[in-house]
């Protein structure tokens, strides 16, 4: 079974959608799956309208009791998963779920124990994103360059075996828990496939001067734990 996990905090307007798409392309390969919603006690409703969807999904629903941070949800997520593969998206529809079945198929497969949602393979992009955010991107991803060859190491749209966290030691600082899992997870192969992101219509974004400050936190740990030989680069 794959387990979708999706964080969220102020998503009323996209949650009904996301969960639609989500399991017609499940139902559309016969896939069996479940959507894990953790929520930071969003204030428009959203895990109240998600809780809404229980008899017409397979969806659980964790409301938390405050603004925790996306990479910690995603953890608490895989806690309480059932599946043996675990699928990270965003709730803003800007990760496509329509590939999950070509994602977990490469896992199933034994091709890979990590595959990402990727904007920079050929054949991925991205569309109505504003240069601003295009240029934070890029300077997020040279700055893991020392820590993973993967070229979309900063993708919020990954699955995995579960075996790759497992016995893992995962620092969930800020938002970018997918480096975190590169860099400390166990696995041999990784591969990207092509997604076209789409910004945002629904919602606000969540990007903002702490979480690229939690970036660097977490990037310094990295640091650290590379040059103390506590970890390796992965390829």
């Amino acid at each position: 079974m794959i387990s979708i996990i999706v964080p969220t905090y102020n998503e009323r307007e996209n949650i009904s959608e996301l969960a639609e798409r989500i399991f017609r392309t499940l139902d559309g390969a016969s896939l069996k799956g479940e959507l894990i919603i953790v929520d930071d006690n969003s204030p428009d409703g959203t895990a109240a309208l998600a809780s809404s969807l229980k008899g017409k999904f397979n969806i659980e629903v964790l409301k938390r009791k405050g603004k925790m941070g996306l990479a910690s949800a995603v953890l608490e997520g895989f806690n309480i998963a059932k599946g043996d593969i675990l699928c990270v998206m965003d709730a803003d529809l800007s990760h496509p779920p329509e590939v999950i079945p070509e994602m977990s198929g490469l896992i199933e497969s034994g091709k890979g124990e990590i595959v990402i949602g990727s904007r920079l393979v050929k054949g991925g992009g991205s569309t109505y994103w504003p240069a601003s955010r295009k240029i934070v991107s890029l300077v997020a991803r040279v700055l893991a360059m020392p820590l993973t060859d993967v070229r979309d190491s900063t993708s919020g749209y990954f699955m995995i075996k579960r075996s790759v966290v497992e016995k893992a030691r995962l620092n969930p600082i800020g938002f970018k828990i997918l480096l975190e899992i590169l860099a400390r997870g166990d696995y041999n192969k990784v591969l990207e496939v092509p997604i076209t992101f789409i910004d945002r219509e629904g919602g606000k974004s969540k990007m903002g001067a702490k979480e690229i400050l939690e970036y660097f936190r977490q990037l310094g740990i990295l640091y650290f734990d590379l040059l103390s030989g506590k970890l390796r680069k992965r390829k």
